[in-house]
């Protein structure tokens, strides 16, 4: 039951911090008018889909992401060109439906073949019909039916590409932003669930301990007060105890404990953990807590992400000059590993690493890598300095090689996380 609980609560944190991101992209561009003809999370494969207003919902397969899919942003499946020969139903003096497939099996229709087409400006179409040629109104909301899907129309001032530069910016930066306020908001909330340190504090508790490890072995539990390790007083000195611990690899500790009125004496010896400097017992030290008022929440909440932004920009400042290794790299499967790892400590720290994901989820999102929002605002950017937009064939291509990229990093990275699964 407890792996069940895990399992979904894994889940749960990837499902929020995507559909937070992609519903920031559809409700500024809905905001703006653009037609959004898919809300996805996940690629590849649909597994659910549904439909409501002008907008599909769709779960995906593969759980890397998400995406919203608005009009003019790529070629559009259904094209009708003059010279074919469709089928338009007309209501309230507009053409409402066109069928470019399965002619004979339509009822109550115009069937003819298209002299000219118009569905982005002018909304109106010509047809040659038994010799003449007659002109019809087409509704800003039609739809093409063909292959038995409905694809409902997009005038221009209902594309991506038909608004302004600022409302195609906010489009694009709405995702990253409701990460970042969604992350605020949880690190608010991680605060309120855990306290704030107290100004001078005089002990030093035990918080999660991680099983197998010398503590746990040792029987030290949550809640457990250290006073001394080697005869040295600790007080509320957390650093002083995990710089002694770390100090004391492979050498046996004398830990003096206080747990409730009984104080008692265990020796314990720290390891070495992959990846990490010094011994470690597997425990988290804490500090005695208050809870904090409702202006201290908010300010300990933006300490918290602006120190969480300085630790992931330092995490790229090493990528981008070499100094890591493959292993040090994770994709979807080690974040899901951690995530469930995570989360066997509760839901106070399950928070707090939700916010940290959905916080590196916006920035790295708004870096300057083709086919992520930061490439296209940028594009965007360029457009407004030069007052006109570059090419769309062209910027699609970067987007598509970056794209591509992309999935094979996430591939190799992948690969090497399932193979550290397999070896551990």
């Amino acid at each position: 039951m407890q792996m069940v609980q895990i399992v979904l609560s894994s889940v749960l944190v990837f499902f929020i911090i995507v559909t937070i991101h992609e519903w920031g992209h559809f409700i500024f561009a809905k905001r703006a008018g653009i037609l959004v003809r898919e809300f996805a999370i996940g690629f590849g494969p649909k597994i659910f889909a549904y439909k409501k207003g002008e907008t599909r919902y769709t779960l995906r397969l593969l759980p890397i992401g998400g995406y919203v899919r608005m009009a003019g942003e790529d070629p559009e499946v259904v094209e009708i060109q003059p010279g074919q020969t469709i089928a338009i139903r007309i209501s309230d003096g507009q053409v409402k439906k066109l069928y470019a497939d399965q002619l004979d099996m339509r009822k109550n229709v115009i069937r003819g073949e298209i002299v000219s087409i118009d569905l982005e400006h002018n909304l109106n179409l010509t047809l040659a019909v038994d010799g003449e040629q007659q002109t019809y109104q087409v509704h800003p909301q039609a739809l093409i039916v063909a292959r038995n899907q409905d694809t409902q129309i997009a005038p221009r001032n209902r594309q991506f590409g038909g608004k302004t530069v600022g409302q195609r910016a906010l489009a694009i930066f709405g995702g990253p932003l409701m990460n970042f306020i969604l992350a605020f908001f949880l690190f608010a909330a991680h605060i309120l669930m855990v306290g704030i340190p107290l100004e001078n504090p005089t002990y030093v508790k035990v918080g999660n301990i991680k099983e197998d490890m010398p503590a746990s072995k040792a029987n030290i539990q949550e809640g457990d007060i250290i006073e001394k390790i080697n005869g040295v007083a600790i007080g509320g000195n957390a650093e002083k105890l995990v710089k002694m611990t770390a100090e004391s690899e492979g050498k046996p500790m004398t830990w003096s404990v206080l747990r409730g009125t009984e104080r008692f004496e265990v020796t314990l010896t720290p390891v070495k953990l992959e990846g990490h400097e010094g011994g470690k017992v597997g425990i988290s030290p804490i500090l005695p807590t208050r809870s904090p008022s409702f202006t201290e929440t908010f300010q300990h909440a933006g300490t918290s992400m602006v120190n969480m932004t300085k630790l992931i920009f330092d995490g790229f400042k090493q990528l981008v000059f070499g100094q890591f290794k493959l292993d040090d790299l994770g994709g979807p499967v080690r974040t899901f590993e951690i995530t469930g790892q995570v989360a066997k400590q509760g839901i106070e720290q399950l928070t707090l690493w939700t916010a940290i994901l959905s916080l590196y989820l916006g920035i790295f999102n708004l870096l300057p890598i083709p086919a992520l929002d930061g490439s296209r605002l940028v594009f965007i950017g360029v457009e407004a300095l030069r007052g006109k937009p570059i090419d769309p064939n062209r910027e699609s291509m970067v987007h598509f090689v970056g794209f591509a990229m992309l999935m094979m990093l996430i591939l190799v990275v992948t690969y090497n996380d399932i193979l550290r699964l397999f070896k551990s």
